[in-house]
């Protein structure tokens, strides 16, 4: 079976002096190999092309056959690592926390392993007899919650 750690670093070294991050790397007991990148601007079929190419320069075919998939983090897919939340701040994304309910909001900030979504919702005020719309900051801890995603708009 191909070392999943050894195609992460082959991956690694053509990403040293690239925009892109790694996703993720999967790799199955059949041998086939999914390799997920992402860009703050997309990604571009061209740079797949290449990472697969340069992929599969290094590994050997004649020591093990293998199937290879390169490919961009899914747009409306579940975020797997920090620089995905980064790159979606100021967006909107819906979250489904521990306790199994959902929060959509903007992606306000992210702090290492912590990010905040503001959500415009209802709020008792003081003084007030009807709830007023307001937005309001709802923490979250990226290893605490089921997932994270963008929200596609079409607006």
């Amino acid at each position: 079976m191909i070392d999943k750690n050894a195609v992460r670093q082959i991956v690694n070294e053509w990403l040293a002096d690239k925009e892109y991050f790694l996703v993720d790397v999967e790799v199955s007991p059949n041998d086939k190999i999914v390799v997920e990148i992402d860009h703050a601007d997309g990604v571009w079929i061209n740079d797949c092309e290449d990472l697969s190419r340069y992929i599969e320069e290094r590994l050997s075919r004649d020591e093990e056959d293998y199937e290879l998939e390169v490919g961009s983090a899914g747009l409306g897919q579940p975020f797997k690592v920090a620089q995905q939340y980064v790159n979606c701040i100021g967006k909107p994304v819906e979250v489904l926390g521990a306790d199994g309910k959902k929060t959509k909001g903007v992606l306000k900030s992210v702090d290492g392993n912590d990010f905040v979504v503001t959500v415009n919702e209802k709020v008792t005020v003081e003084g007030k007899k009807r709830p007023q719309k307001m937005d309001v900051d709802h923490a979250f801890q990226m290893d605490q919650v089921k997932y994270t995603k963008y929200i596609i708009s079409f607006k």
